[in-house]
């Protein structure tokens, strides 16, 4: 069985923190479209130290638990700019998945989650709009298609409700379905 990988690069030498892509991914997922850019809505921030030269694009990410030792290269103060190895940081992309500003990306109004879908819309795009716009060349879009085990496939529900249940424990999940299952039988 085959899946489609498809991946953002970052190039942290090229961004330069202008945040066009926060602002244009905001807008591209804005109801309806392009019709207001509130950067809440946006699937990816930019994380900027001014004072070093440091801006950091993170794209919006499943929730884990794990923390990688990739973490002590890209978060260290002490480190130097001529130190960071973004092939590294490309490769591993720690900071999407487990750093603590994850909380960051909350849908405006519900608080739910947001993950980057890549822009997928129909028609689809060549490219995700953060990719498109970025006019210094920062992100960079692949795509390519592997073997996948059939064990390995994990559908994607599981995956959400198993992070839900691991940060705010099973009691805490549950209370919450059960009240909004209890909302939804009342307005039917």
């Amino acid at each position: 069985m085959k899946r489609k990988v498809k991946l953002l690069k970052v190039n942290l030498n090229e961004c330069v923190g202008c945040r066009m892509c926060e602002l244009i991914c905001a807008a591209f997922h804005s109801a309806p479209k392009y019709a207001a850019a509130t950067p809440e809505a946006g699937r990816i921030r930019v994380f900027r130290d001014e004072l070093k030269g440091t801006f950091v694009p993170i794209k919006g990410s499943f929730y884990t638990k794990a923390e990688c030792a990739g973490r002590i290269l890209y978060v260290n103060d002490d480190l130097p700019l001529s130190e960071y190895k973004p092939e590294l940081w490309v490769v591993c992309s720690f900071c999407g998945a487990s750093c603590p500003s994850r909380d960051l990306f909350k849908e405006p109004g519900t608080g739910l989650p947001l993950k980057c879908d890549m822009c997928e819309s129909d028609p689809p795009l060549e490219e995700p709009v953060c990719v498109r716009w970025c006019f210094v060349n920062a992100l960079a879009y692949e795509e390519w298609e592997e073997e996948v085990r059939e064990e390995e496939k994990v559908e994607e529900l599981e995956v959400a409700v198993e992070s839900l249940i691991d940060r705010y424990g099973w009691d805490r999940v549950l209370e919450v379905v059960e009240r909004f299952y209890s909302a939804r039988a009342q307005s039917l």
